[in-house]
């Protein structure tokens, strides 16, 4: 069974920076693509960034402020947020995409980071 794990959410002053990561466990052959997404009260889940191979995209929102970066051999991939605005206050998901496992192709969800950008 896979389970993604994130961490690296929390509280932190507009113009901050955190990182996130998420890592994959379990039996995976390989990962197609990693992404992030996020969720704010009352909105609907978005894309924030997505990584597959080298090609990156980036939600208009972010360009310039976030980056994300994959580590395949750890199966971990990571979102780097700088310049924090309150508007990016949200719960944020990790995705990984055309999993490979012995059982089949599947997609999985982490259970989410919140992060508050607040003075």
């Amino acid at each position: 069974q896979v389970q993604l794990v994130e961490s690296g959410g929390g509280l932190v002053q507009p113009g901050g920076s955190l990182r996130l990561s998420c890592v994959a466990s379990g039996t995976i052959f390989s990962i197609f693509a990693m992404g992030w997404y996020r969720q704010a009260p009352g909105k609907q889940r978005e894309l924030v960034a997505r990584i597959r191979g080298g090609i990156t995209n980036y939600a208009d929102s972010v360009k310039g402020r976030f980056t994300i970066s994959r580590d395949n051999a750890k199966n971990t991939v990571y979102l780097q947020m700088n310049s924090l605005k309150p508007e990016d206050t949200a719960v944020y998901y990790c995705n990984a995409g055309s999993v490979s496992t012995p059982q089949g192709v599947y997609d999985y969800w982490g259970q989410g980071t919140q992060v508050t950008v607040s003075s």
